[in-house]
């Protein structure tokens, strides 16, 4: 397979009632005014989404987070993860704003527009005290390539993060990624031995720790590409695999895909608690805490790998479309 590079014409744009949809060549994207975010990724026919994607800011507590209590003093990023809302949406066509677009705005839109580039940008609030904002701009191309901004914004008070990113839940468990970053899990105070180049990985692995925590994160990636051969709908039998990939657009990127949340992880105390995999969780993250590991009875990761929550933090990345 190969990524789609040659655009077909012009983006068609549909302005619905409760959804945004937009097509071209081999994908069809809807973007939901209700749940807040993109409701639909489908490429040749193939849907991607189970979930609608959000910011997420937490990861399963590690040993040594609960040696030195940071899940204690950062509880509130995990409430955060659950329950941050958008509380606006912006849409341009070609840089011009869109202006009133719910129902009944949309009715003077008779027909589908047409353009070159559509910009949705939702903006969240979280749940925390203070509150704050997360800003995530999808800029879609007539090549189906979706570059997505993401900026969080620091705000005084706030706990530390444990990360922060995007967070992808795919509607069945991949048959295996492959990516080009560094080799084996890695951390940003636990990278020094990962070796730059391809890598792929079958399944989704995760790490049998007594208790289950976060784990399979892959730091400096510029690009991972997942790929799967069964759907949720029964009607259509799949015979070969169908992948998707995530890009860098300027930095590289972390990310983790595994076959659980960072909330199923959290509340399972031994492996056999976790369910059954169904699904694929992807994070593509912006940053990322280091883990630590002096030791797990109450050192703190060191001063250069802790995130603040008072600080923005920028980063952006791409979702590609693969060619049928």
């Amino acid at each position: 397979m190969d990524c789609i590079n040659k655009g077909q014409g012009k983006l068609h744009v549909v302005f619905g009632d409760v959804v945004l949809g937009v097509h071209g060549d081999g994908f069809e994207y809807l973007f939901s005014y209700s749940t807040g975010g993109m409701e639909s990724l489908t490429i040749h026919g193939r849907e991607w989404l189970y979930r609608t994607p959000k910011p997420t800011f937490w990861r399963a507590t590690t040993d040594n987070d609960r040696g030195s209590r940071f899940s204690f003093r950062s509880a509130m990023w995990m409430g955060a993860d659950l329950f941050t809302r958008a509380d606006r949406i912006q849409i341009q066509l070609d840089g011009q704003d869109m202006g009133p677009f719910l129902a009944p705005d949309n009715n003077r839109f008779h027909t589908e527009q047409e353009a070159e580039h559509l910009t949705v940008t939702y903006i969240y609030i979280t749940p925390t005290i203070p509150s704050t904002e997360v800003e995530v701009t999808y800029t879609i191309e007539t090549t189906g390539r979706i570059q997505a901004d993401v900026h969080y914004y620091g705000k005084q008070g706030l706990p530390e993060l444990p990360v922060f990113g995007m967070r992808f839940i795919i509607p069945t468990k991949a048959d295996g990624y492959t990516y080009y970053g560094l080799s084996g899990e890695t951390y940003p105070d636990r990278m020094a031995g990962g070796i730059k180049g391809q890598w792929q990985v079958s399944g989704l692995p995760v790490t049998p720790y007594l208790v289950p925590q976060d784990c399979g994160v892959h730091m400096d990636t510029d690009w991972l590409t997942i790929s799967r051969s069964s759907v949720l709908a029964n009607e259509k039998k799949e015979t070969e695999e169908f992948s998707l990939r995530f890009e860098k657009v300027k930095d590289t990127f972390a990310f983790s895909c595994l076959p659980y949340t960072a909330e199923e992880l959290e509340n399972a105390t031994h492996q056999e608690e976790l369910p059954p995999a169904r699904r694929t969780v992807v994070c593509i993250l912006g940053a990322v805490r280091g883990v630590g590991g002096i030791d797990s009875w109450g050192s703190d990761v060191e001063e250069p790998w802790h995130i603040s929550g008072e600080n923005d933090i920028t980063y952006s990345f791409a979702i590609v479309p693969f060619s049928k």
